[in-house]
């Protein structure tokens, strides 16, 4: 017998223990207790909520829809509409033209009734779990709420009254359009979910709505029409107050609403494609971010014990280079900024200077770049020096000048951390030597390298084990032996991940410490296969071993390990 029969005859001896007695039985029970026959049921016959549906589906001869299924199909909020589906629990799609209306529980007829007399239209009944629909909910519900209203705002522009308005979630009257409709209800779910960016897409039908949560994006929603597209990159551009007439240049703009009970900044940025514009929203919740950065220290990261605590060293010494590296998006500033509220005692003078000024630090003098004016990196620093500073930390290091007046401060007895684009702690030696700067200075310099991602979390709510055959162990290059007596997990999707399977963020970490031996070493420009082997010896753990031992925790999924780290 394979494995793959197994869960099928699952089913059957699940659909053979439904007899006609057993079923009137449970609804005797429902009734008494004003309880659902499906709890009665699951309680009677001790079974799990996704047996019994699946037993329910081949007793009643009806489909059941998974979470990957929904997601294939298109809602059909104008049959029922959202506020209802999320009331009663229920949904109506479309699958190549036909309607289908979805229910959790089958025994429901005062539902199916509602359903028939409000459809008043041929349709098909399907069955799926009460949090695959709530999760389906969750993924349209931006296009379905809306915000009161939306004050466009310069830094320095403030409402009639002499303050921003506040912005509060209602129905929209009568009189609100279509699109404002749209757009406000979008910048609100993106608040309330936590995202850092939406994107609106044009393409040839219409436009595409997606989110980038947890560092990947997800489309949330669609508009069909051109018209109606255009319509909504206009609302967004007298938002900014850009010009809404000139659409074959890029245009960057902003603006600022009082919501949730705090002032939060949108950036957004406008660019020509060919089929009309795209529109990136950046979401700057600047308050929100000091209340996380309140209480940042390195070890609620989540790197592994070794790594943050060579890290932490690093980071007290009184004197040297610490780099921190990554693409963008990886968690380097907020890296940065942990070590830096964890040395920031109040008895050392602490000097940043950022492009832009992300986290607002209590007693930290914090100088953001302003390039028009003339404020580079290279000259800000020149100045710090003068100002008298113990730690200096350095938004991005990426031109020679700035590279070098580093060099030169960690030299002269200043502790400088900073960031660097690369994909590793050995890429970053390479970036170094293309900008012209003295390796034998560098390297006195440099104390350690960081090189880190964000891997995505398992949802703690719909987590549950997984098996992973041996042939994807193997084309990732893990031993399945390394698999055994460990569980693996990954999410199912719900409402609390908005059907992703995934919540939150975790940080790995590959750590370069440098002593004598990589130091002569990086001087002689010996190949990166014989520094790497000396890390290697010297306690370095590369950035794959530490995505997979989360993994093998079952914090993770192999395709997220996959995704963030190379197979080498």
């Amino acid at each position: 017998m394979n494995a793959l029969s197994e869960p099928l005859l699952e089913v059957e001896a699940a659909a053979a223990l439904l007899t006609p007695q057993v079923i009137r039985a449970a609804r005797a029970r429902a009734a008494r207790e004003q309880g659902s026959v499906c709890a009665a049921l699951q309680d009677e016959l001790s079974l799990s909520p996704e047996l019994l549906l699946q037993a329910l589906g081949r007793r009643m001869h009806l489909e059941v829809l998974d979470s990957v299924a929904l997601s294939a199909m298109a809602p059909a909020f104008d049959a029922i509409g959202y506020a209802d589906a999320a009331r009663r629990g229920c949904l109506a799609l479309r699958e190549h033209g036909a309607l289908v209306v979805v229910v959790s529980d089958p025994f429901d007829e005062a539902l199916q009734v509602w359903c028939a007399e409000r459809l008043a239209a041929p349709h098909m009944l399907r069955l799926a779990a009460a949090d695959d629909i709530a999760a389906f909910l969750s993924r349209h519900e931006e296009s379905m709420r809306a915000i009161d209203t939306a004050l466009p705002a310069r830094d320095n522009v403030q409402a009639r009254s002499g303050e921003l308005e506040d912005l509060s979630i209602r129905s929209i009257g009568e009189g609100t359009s279509v699109v404002v409709k749209l757009v406000h209800s979008t910048l609100y779910d993106a608040l309330k979910s936590g995202v850092s960016d939406i994107h609106v897409e044009s393409n040839l039908h219409g436009l595409v709505i997606k989110y980038r949560l947890d560092g990947t994006l997800t489309q949330v929603g669609s508009i069909e029409g051109r018209e109606l597209a255009e319509q909504v990159l206009s609302r967004l551009k007298v938002m900014s107050e850009l010009d809404i007439a000139e659409r074959r240049v890029p245009q960057d703009g902003r603006f600022r609403v009082k919501a949730l009970g705090r002032e939060i900044d949108f950036r957004v940025s406008i660019m020509p494609s060919i089929h009309g514009e795209d529109a990136v929203v950046r979401v700057l919740d600047k308050q929100s971010l000091a209340d996380q950065v309140s209480g940042l220290r390195l070890d609620v990261l989540g790197f592994d014990e070794a790594t943050l605590a060579a890290f932490r060293r690093r980071s007290r010494d009184p004197y040297g280079l610490l780099l921190v590296t990554g693409p963008t998006g990886s968690g380097k500033t907020t890296t940065l900024y942990a070590a830096l509220s964890e040395i920031n005692h109040g008895h050392d003078k602490i000097i940043t200077i950022e492009d832009p000024v992300e986290y607002q630090l209590h007693g930290v003098l914090q100088i953001p770049v302003n390039e028009k004016k003339g404020l580079t990196f290279a000259r800000g620093l020149r100045s710090i020096l003068r100002h008298d500073p113990d730690r200096i930390m350095v938004g991005e290091i990426r031109d020679p000048e700035t590279a070098q007046i580093a060099i030169q401060a960690a030299l002269t007895g200043h502790l400088v951390l900073s960031t660097v684009h690369a994909n590793n702690v050995f890429d970053v030696i390479g970036r170094f030597t293309h900008m012209d700067v003295d390796p034998y200075s560098f390297v006195s310099a440099l104390t350690a390298v960081l090189a880190q991602r964000l891997v995505r979390i398992n949802c703690a709510h719909c987590s549950e084990a997984v098996s992973v055959s041996s042939a994807s162990l193997r084309e990732a290059l893990i031993d399945p032996a390394r698999t055994e007596g460990r569980v693996l997990k990954a999410g199912r999707g719900c409402g609390k991940c908005r059907g992703t399977g995934f919540k939150g963020r975790r940080a790995v970490g590959e750590l370069l410490v440098l002593d004598d031996a990589l130091r002569e070493l990086i001087v002689a420009r010996a190949p990166v296969r014989q520094i790497k082997e000396a890390a290697q010896r010297n306690g370095t753990r590369f950035l794959r071993d530490a995505a997979l031992e989360l993994f093998l925790d079952g914090l993770t999924t192999l395709d997220e390990v996959n995704r963030v780290t190379l197979v080498s």
